[in-house]
């Protein structure tokens, strides 16, 4: 077909590309629950308009990471862990139904992924470097959720997990300041668990058994909130 005439509204990237760096900025914590946003200073440091800041600050509300009212200042939520539970609950189930609607169509290619991102995982946790340790995570469970082909689970998977990888982020950086010579925070032994829980999630589904979805479940529902260590 020819090129269509009427060109691609940059606008539309401009309000992503905000979008995606200021929810970067959130979950890493270098914006910090309380901290107030200003439009003029987001637009210039990222060289943007203040619309599609407007834009991306009011996705960021809907997810509950920005709190952010007409006529009002504009901060970073704090870490709720009431709501952070309920969101929990929510994801528990999304990546529990995407074990169970992709276990049947498993390849060796997924079971190749499954094992190099659990790898990465326990690499990433031997350098005590937790975002690593989170992507990989993500990258884990990832491939059941694409390979489900449910597009609603994934939707609401990547629209609500960034509010529980803040809390992960805030609270392994909390166990890092009060280190010293301990042998290893609360947080690392629990994601050692995941790793380990990880490995069970694989065999199970390659026996095909329905356990592997309740595994997926409480792997993601067990997960301490921000106020527990």
């Amino acid at each position: 077909m020819p090129v269509p005439a009427i060109p691609i509204e940059r606008r539309s990237l401009l309000r992503d590309d905000a979008y995606s760096h200021l929810l970067s900025a959130i979950v890493s914590g270098t914006l910090a629950p309380g901290e107030q946003l200003r439009d003029a200073e987001l637009a210039q440091w990222l060289g943007v308009s203040r619309t599609p800041i407007r834009e991306a600050v009011l996705r960021l509300g809907q997810i509950g990471l920005v709190n952010a009212q007409p006529g009002r200042a504009t901060y970073v939520t704090e870490i709720d862990p009431e709501h952070e539970q309920r969101v929990k609950s929510v994801l528990a189930s999304m990546h529990r139904l995407a074990v169970e609607e992709s276990i049947n169509s498993l390849t060796t290619h997924h079971w190749d992924q499954l094992a190099a991102a659990n790898k990465d995982f326990t690499t990433a946790l031997n350098r005590r470097d937790i975002e690593s340790a989170i992507a990989a995570d993500d990258a884990f469970h990832r491939v059941f959720i694409d390979a489900s082909g449910n597009a609603a689970t994934q939707v609401v998977v990547d629209t609500f997990t960034p509010l529980i990888r803040r809390a992960e982020i805030a609270r392994f950086s909390s166990d890092q300041l009060t280190f010293n010579n301990e042998s290893s925070s609360s947080s690392t032994v629990l994601l050692h668990d995941s790793a380990m829980t990880h490995d069970l999630l694989v065999r199970l589904a390659k026996k095909g058994s329905p356990e592997a979805g309740q595994v997926a479940y409480e792997i993601w529902n067990s997960l301490p909130n921000s106020s527990q260590k």
